[in-house]
C-alpha cells in the first residue's frame, strides 16, 4: 500500500468513526429526552454528554484537518 492510499484509509477510518461516534451520542441524547429524569439531571446529563462528546470526536477532527507532514527533498 502506497503512502498515500494509507493516508487515505486513515483518514477514512477517522470519518467513519467520527459517524459513528456521533450516532451513538445523538442515540444517548434521545434517550435522556424520553427519560422521566426532571430538568435539572437532564440538563446535568446533558452537559457531561456533551463534554464528552467533545473529547472523543474533536482530536479525530483535528487529525484530518492537520496539514500534511512532509520530509525535505533528498
Amino acid at each position: 500500500m502506497s503512502r498515500d492510499d494509507q493516508r487515505r484509509a486513515m483518514r477514512e477510518t477517522r470519518e467513519d468513526l467520527i459517524e459513528q461516534l456521533e450516532q451513538l451520542y445523538r442515540e444517548a441524547f434521545d434517550r435522556i429526552g424520553g427519560q422521566d429524569l426532571g430538568e435539572g439531571a437532564i440538563a446535568r446529563l446533558t452537559q457531561l454528554l456533551l463534554r464528552s462528546r467533545e473529547a472523543a470526536i474533536t482530536p479525530l477532527e483535528e487529525e484530518i484537518e492537520a496539514p500534511l507532514i512532509t520530509r525535505a527533498p533528498e
